[in-house]
């Protein structure tokens, strides 16, 4: 379900634009549809007010919790079940953060992600990402959103793009900490700059060699690790936000010096963040997690070289949950893929 049905069933009932807002706001920060000083009858139409109670409980059916998995970090990563009875994932971060998903599966088929291995199912409506938010606020407070679940929010732009507005405006949430993740589809950066919310923006790097990232990352646009950079800087520059770059730490495959000299020649004197992010194992794949030490080491040579770094943690570790492993465990068995041989030179 889109944003724009909910708004053209509220006119249906009779809804003026401000009506339209008290609901959408409600609905959005998880209030009940009668908060507020104001009596809905005195406010609404009596026809909208006749049918607030079905049209909550609908909306409160778009994502419903279907299992809750604590992590020792303070994250818990959320099965969500949507009304056609498909499962998303959902995070809630340390720091009032929240992770939406934005795709059933996803097509990109990131060869170190579970999404990725079953391919796209279908696309998340807009009301049903503004539904995994109003979800999480039932449990605890949110104050960020970053759209780094499941799915890649280019293929669903217009669904994301009109989540991201409403969440920017009666949804209460800052703009910069409005997170719309990518692997670097050009639409982005032509579509982000127009609208009237404009999030920061994360591009998934993951090497600075374009024939590694080819095939880490097999089905996104063919733009060479320059190119993403140049198109990130400029979105930065114009919006004020630092692009965060995200690599995924692979053992053996993007650990080395050679990609060391590759992150300082692309990222140095940039407006940006890199955050790297050990590799979070998923027993049917392959590849290997390097030890925290290894990835400190390579954050401290970077930090050195003038390169900000974050080295993160990948939320829900000691519960397995990396992305789509939650929604894997509820379906079928992923098969197993080929690993990559190792490409890079390891650090002395």
């Amino acid at each position: 379900m889109r944003i724009e049905a909910i708004r053209q069933r509220l006119r249906a009932l009779g809804a003026n634009p401000r009506h339209e807002q008290r609901v959408l706001r409600l609905w959005s920060q998880a209030l009940p549809q009668d908060a507020g000083r104001r009596q809905v009858e005195h406010f609404l139409p009596a026809t909208l007010v006749a049918a607030l109670p079905a049209l909550a409980e609908e909306l409160a059916g778009l994502a419903v919790l279907r299992s809750e998995h604590p992590g020792e970090d303070g994250s818990a990563r959320l099965l969500v079940a949507l009304a056609d009875g498909q499962t998303v994932e959902s995070v809630l971060l340390p720091r009032d953060g929240l992770c939406v998903s934005t795709q059933v599966g996803c097509a990109v088929g990131c060869v170190f992600c579970m999404t990725g291995q079953g391919g796209l199912v279908r696309q998340v409506g807009s009301a049903e990402i503004v539904a995994q938010v109003a979800l999480a606020r039932t449990r605890r407070v949110v104050k960020k959103v970053v759209f780094m679940g499941m799915g890649e929010p280019a293929h669903n732009l217009d669904n994301v793009l009109e989540a991201i507005d409403l969440l920017g405006t009666v949804g209460n949430i800052g703009h910069k900490n409005l997170v719309f993740s990518t692997v670097g589809d050009p639409r982005v950066f032509e579509a982000l700059p127009q609208g009237r919310v404009k999030p920061a923006l994360a591009l998934s790097l993951h090497t600075t060699k374009a024939d590694l990232r080819e095939q880490l990352l097999p089905r996104a646009p063919r733009l060479t690790p320059e190119a993403l950079v140049d198109a990130g800087e400029r979105y930065a520059r114009a919006t004020g936000y630092p692009i965060q770059y995200q690599w995924t730490l692979l053992e053996g495959i993007n650990d080395g010096d050679d990609e060391i000299e590759g992150i300082v020649r692309l990222l140095h004197g940039k407006y940006a963040i890199l955050n790297m992010i050990p590799y979070n194992t998923v027993d049917d794949l392959p590849y290997r997690r390097p030890s925290w030490a290894q990835a400190a080491e390579i954050a401290r040579r970077l930090h050195r070289r003038g390169i900000l770094t974050k080295l993160r943690q990948s939320a829900g570790q000691d519960v397995e949950g990396g992305c789509g492993q939650l929604r894997a465990r509820s379906e079928k068995p992923a098969r197993r893929t080929i690993p990559l041989r190792a490409t890079s030179t390891r650090s002395a």
